[in-house]
């Protein structure tokens, strides 16, 4: 059976920086009122780039770091929340951007856990031996689905795509993923599509209808920091690990409370877990790549380097992966 490695990544973010003061000049708040809540520094807006043209950006420059072209691949998933349609897909658009004629391609939608799902699939296509190379790519225009006079979520989100190349290989790169969800709860987090409407409805809906984001912040925070911790630990129980093993922890970068109460809670220093929500905001399923990517970039990654990635979102789903880094 083929192994599993992570052969290049990328991302991209729009050029326009939306700072907390910028945001104070919409909305009833403030930088401080932003930061000491969630952590969160300024975050980037599209200025027109729409969630296929935000992933192009990322996939080209996770191709570039693996060394392979676009017809080299054989699979691209995208994960999002926030698709240019309903169809085409994201991910169809992207093979067409691309010129990666021979893949086959679909969108999933597990929110900000949405990475973490597609690497799964990924890994097992490549570990079933039907596929060599995939394009995991998790890409988000969310500021298309916020309501810009709600302080409580407009202040939270970015836009941004993260991506990685997913190979097949004869050292172990990917190692556990877990994945499970909560759908009783999945109202605490929600954005509504098209409701019902047809000639045939016995009665027409005389309810107001809005595709925003609708979050009860305190049921997220205590989904959120009790998954993170048992996702890791059942990580690390599956790959015979302890927190010292880890070399870095990267989270869904949604919430810099959230973070600093699981390393806590896991007797881990928090300097193990990277952070760039400051900068980016919560970018939902693009979070995680975007920060794995930056540390690939940044040349702090080292062969052989022990990683656990892990997440949540909407659904509600959460997710956590072992990474050995061998590039």
């Amino acid at each position: 059976m083929a192994e599993v490695i992570i052969r290049g990544t990328g991302h991209y973010a729009p050029e326009n920086v939306v700072s907390n003061f910028d945001l104070s000049k919409i909305v009833d708040t403030s930088d401080e009122w932003i930061t000491t809540r969630t952590g969160i520094k300024e975050r980037r807006i599209t200025a027109g780039e729409n969630t296929s043209h935000i992933a192009c950006r990322a996939a080209e420059s996770a191709l570039k770091d693996a060394g392979i072209t676009a017809e080299e691949l054989d699979l691209i998933i995208v994960a999002t929340v926030t698709p240019d349609n309903v169809t085409p897909s994201v991910s169809c658009m992207l093979q067409s951007m691309l010129g990666a004629r021979k893949a086959a391609a679909f969108d999933i939608n597990a929110a900000c856990t949405g990475f973490i799902y597609g690497l799964n699939l990924a890994s097992m296509f490549i570990k079933g031996d039907i596929y060599n190379n995939i394009l995991v790519v998790g890409a988000e225009t969310l500021s298309k689905i916020m309501n810009w006079q709600d302080r409580g979520t407009c202040v939270l989100f970015g836009d941004g795509a993260g991506a990685a190349i997913v190979s097949s290989s004869t050292e172990r790169g990917v190692g556990s993923i877990i994945i499970g969800s909560d759908g009783a709860k999945g109202e605490v987090l929600q954005c509504k599509a098209l409701p019902i409407n047809n000639p045939f409805l016995k009665e027409q809906s005389t309810e107001e209808h809005h595709s925003h984001v609708i979050m009860e912040g305190r049921e997220v925070f205590r989904f959120a920091t009790g998954v993170m911790v048992d996702s890791i630990e059942e990580i690390l129980r599956r790959e015979n690990l302890t927190p010292q093993d880890i070399k870095f922890f990267i989270p869904h970068q949604a919430n810099l409370r959230i973070i600093d109460y699981a390393a806590k809670k896991l007797e881990v220093d928090i300097s193990k877990f990277v952070i760039n929500l400051e900068r980016f905001g919560n970018t939902s399923s693009a979070s995680i790549p975007i920060a794995l990517d930056e540390m690939n970039k940044n040349g702090l990654l080292s062969k052989g380097d022990r990683i656990i990635i892990v997440g949540f979102g909407g659904g509600l789903t959460y997710g956590a992966a072992y990474l050995q880094w061998q590039k």
